[in-house]
């Protein structure tokens, strides 16, 4: 079940990937790039519970917090554009 959801979120950040590079605004390239984000998020997750390691999930909560404050400032600067 592992490999499947895996499989899923690799497929997810791929097409993240796409909007990203391709986004019509840069809007669409921040919400992208915080897609991608969870994506990776979401694979260290299931990393995590495939071996066992609970070292992956501080690493993923680290990373969390750094996704959501640089959105949030990204978000700041586009408002005041």
């Amino acid at each position: 079940m592992t490999y499947a959801i895996a499989a899923t979120l690799l497929v997810a950040f791929v097409l993240f990937g796409t909007v990203l590079v391709r986004g019509p605004s840069l809007a669409d390239r921040v919400i992208a790039l915080d897609a991608m984000l969870i994506c990776g998020i979401g694979l260290l997750f299931v990393h995590a519970i495939h071996t066992g390691r609970g070292a992956y999930l501080q690493v993923a909560v680290l990373l969390t917090l750094v996704g959501f404050i640089s959105t949030a400032v990204i978000a700041r600067f586009i408002e005041g554009r």
